[in-house]
């Protein structure tokens, strides 16, 4: 019975993520399908369309599994040493940089939030 539910739970993220998918292509946004779909999935819980344990499970399944979906992608670096030889200062960099920057606006965001009296912990 816990498998039909979280195959359900799967379906409804499925289906939201192919519904973002389909507004971004149809509205021509600048940004992935998915990235529509996750802020489609933010709005409809913040919304009360979804409540969250329509989704838990499965979210909470995805979550305990995530490294798998990362070893197709680790496998496929290999056919790049070429590529890191010749850039890898450049891409360390970027990372670096990009890491520190995702760093920094998400702790500016949190203390904006926290002195405007939200809470992130509510």
């Amino acid at each position: 019975m816990k498998q039909l539910k979280i195959l359900g739970q799967l379906t409804l993220l499925a289906l939201i993520y192919l519904l973002g998918n389909q507004v971004a292509r149809l509205a021509h946004l600048p940004v992935p399908g998915n990235v529509v779909g996750i802020i489609l999935l933010y709005l409809l819980l913040n919304l009360g369309v979804v409540r969250l344990e329509h989704v838990q499970e499965a979210a909470d399944f995805l979550l305990r599994h995530l490294v798998f979906f990362f070893i197709p992608v680790a496998v496929d670096l290999m056919n790049w040493g070429g590529v890191f030889y010749r850039y890898g200062l450049a891409l360390a960099l970027a990372i670096v940089l990009s890491t520190a920057l995702t760093f920094l606006g998400t702790g500016a965001i949190a203390q904006w939030l926290e002195k405007d009296g939200a809470s992130c912990t509510d």
